[in-house]
């Protein structure tokens, strides 16, 4: 199911945007026929291959270095190369960049927060600034989002908007959801396929010591979930067809990020993050927190009375 796209972009922790804000035609991306024939369009081409083929180049063995401490690749999370609708594209990110992050609180580059991505869900060291691969990651966003605004959104570049349920999120049920729609591809212990050369994963692993580090955008229920709904089980759903329902999606998004059931990656003490907790994500599920609720739900809901709460003390509603 999830072929997850953790973030080397900048839609992880922004306020929920409402479609009201933003051109209501989904924003389509260039073909890539049209990356121009010039050095500019060699450092995309390289770019949109780092994307692709994450661990190929920069993976533990990579031909190109070695910074990721995982095998898998950006476009796990980043589907179609960063050019699915509600798939943690990056429609948009450059055209958002330099932005404020809650988790730093402070304004970071593009380049800083693709190696947010490298260092947390890939477990690696960051690529130097300068590098030949920063600078073709960070040319291929721009390429990609071109014809957007600088400083503006467009549809589709952020999460599907769901209906929560009256209750908490039910690992349980998460569990049935899985083993019909998920099983197939990232397997019955959540490990994921690897390619036939040990390269890569084919299907990342969702859980396990080479998975996401616990605390990634991933690890959160809501983020999951809005993914879920709009991309998975791969291969059957888009987002204008989703399968799962709303509730299914957080129930599998709550069973995966289980940390009762499952065993990841550890934060590191020092990456924490989120010292402004006005900025903190409601389904983050690490305290403290601008509101009364407790850490369990926030992690797993109800999140409605959260999200009340936020709008009646007027705090940011972050997801």
């Amino acid at each position: 199911m999830f072929i997850l796209n953790y973030s080397c972009s900048a839609p992880t922790e922004q306020p929920a945007v409402s479609e009201t804000n933003v051109n209501d035609t989904i924003f389509s991306p260039p073909d890539t026929s049209t990356i121009p024939d010039d050095d500019f369009g060699a450092m995309v081409r390289y770019g949109r291959d780092l994307i692709v083929n994450t661990a190929y180049y920069i993976g533990p063995e990579g031909v190109a270095g070695h910074y990721l401490g995982n095998k898998m690749n950006c476009n796990n999370c980043h589907m179609d190369a960063g050019t699915r609708p509600y798939g943690l594209n990056y429609f948009s990110t450059h055209a958002r960049y330099p932005q404020y992050r809650g988790r730093e609180n402070k304004i970071l580059t593009l380049a800083e927060r693709v190696n947010n991505c490298i260092e947390r869900p890939h477990l690696g060291k960051p690529l130097p600034l300068d590098s030949k691969e920063m600078v073709a990651i960070t040319s291929y966003m721009k390429w990609l989002g071109s014809n957007v605004p600088v400083g503006q959104r467009v549809k589709g570049d952020n999460g599907v908007e769901l209906q929560y349920p009256e209750g908490a999120a039910d690992p349980r049920n998460g569990e049935s959801v899985y083993a019909q729609h998920c099983a197939s591809c990232h397997g019955p212990t959540g490990a994921g396929v690897m390619d036939p050369w040990n390269k890569t994963y084919t299907y990342p692993p969702l859980w396990g010591m080479q998975s996401y580090e616990a605390g990634s955008s991933m690890h959160r229920v809501l983020k999951m979930a809005r993914f879920v709904k709009a991309n998975m089980p791969h291969l059957k759903a888009n987002w204008k067809n989703p399968v799962l329902t709303d509730k299914e999606a957080i129930d599998v998004a709550a069973f995966v990020n289980d940390d009762r059931i499952h065993a990841r990656p550890v934060v590191r003490p020092e990456e924490a993050g989120y010292p402004n907790i006005k900025t903190k994500p409601i389904d983050y599920d690490k305290g403290p927190y601008a509101d009364p609720f407790t850490e369990e739900q926030h992690k797993f809901g109800p999140y409605q009375p959260i999200i009340d709460y936020h709008k009646k003390k007027g705090l940011p509603i972050v997801f």
